[in-house]
């Protein structure tokens, strides 16, 4: 009998949970050891169930999917990750391999790559699409950093999720309760965005923050 490699999903919605489940478990060779619905679940789970691989989203209720995969670096260094997101991986699949994960699918490519991708990270790979490949291929033959095409991709990986959630219609209290820190802090962040941004006010940044968010769901 096949020792089958063991997944565990992590999404807030769950039909995509059960979409996943499904596909994976009609594989001879995988089964969904179990699924999480927000950060703090996942790392309980992954402590419980020890699975090979991890499937994770960016934006989840109740955490950062980027923050969520440095913790499961640091606890359970390894468990391979891999990330299904709905997020241009323009501006994401860098930064969520530098986090440490090991592959980068977009929601609307995932029914042909997703299995594609387990079983190639599982083998010692690193999965990304062939465009993105190419652009960090080139930009490590440049041997420096490309410039930015867009202020935002000059924000950290933190003003990142801050100004993802303003795009959602957070207040600065309840981005400050999703991400677990103070007021100030978040403060302190919207602060450099602004200057990133060379926005006057915060009514400039919460417009570009809106803006941004319509533009990606249309993509």
């Amino acid at each position: 009998m096949i020792d089958k490699a063991k997944v565990l999903v992590v999404d807030d919605h769950p039909l995509v949970r059960e979409w996943l489940a499904t596909l994976i478990n009609q594989q001879s060779d995988l089964q969904v050891c179990g699924e999480a619905d927000s950060a703090p679940k996942a790392l309980q789970m992954i402590g419980e169930v020890k699975p090979e691989i991890a499937i994770v989203d960016i934006s989840m209720e109740g955490g950062s999917g980027l923050e969520l995969i440095k913790n499961i670096k640091a606890s359970h260094p390894g468990v391979m990750i891999i990330v299904l997101s709905m997020h241009d991986e323009a501006l994401y699949a860098e930064r969520a391999l530098r986090a440490g994960a090991r592959g980068y699918i977009m929601k609307r490519e995932a029914t042909k790559r997703v299995l594609q991708a387990i079983r190639c990270v599982l083998g010692g790979k690193l999965y990304l699409s062939d465009k993105m490949a190419m652009a960090m291929a080139e930009k490590f033959v440049e041997g420096r950093p490309s410039a930015p095409s867009s202020s935002v991709e000059e924000l950290s990986d933190r003003e990142l999720e801050v100004f993802q959630l303003l795009g959602h219609g957070y207040s600065t209290r309840r981005i400050a309760e999703e991400l677990h820190v103070s007021v100030k802090t978040i403060q302190a962040f919207c602060a450099r965005i602004k200057e990133k941004f060379k926005l006057a006010s915060a009514t400039e940044l919460l417009r570009e923050a809106v803006l941004w968010h319509e533009n990606q769901r249309k993509k």
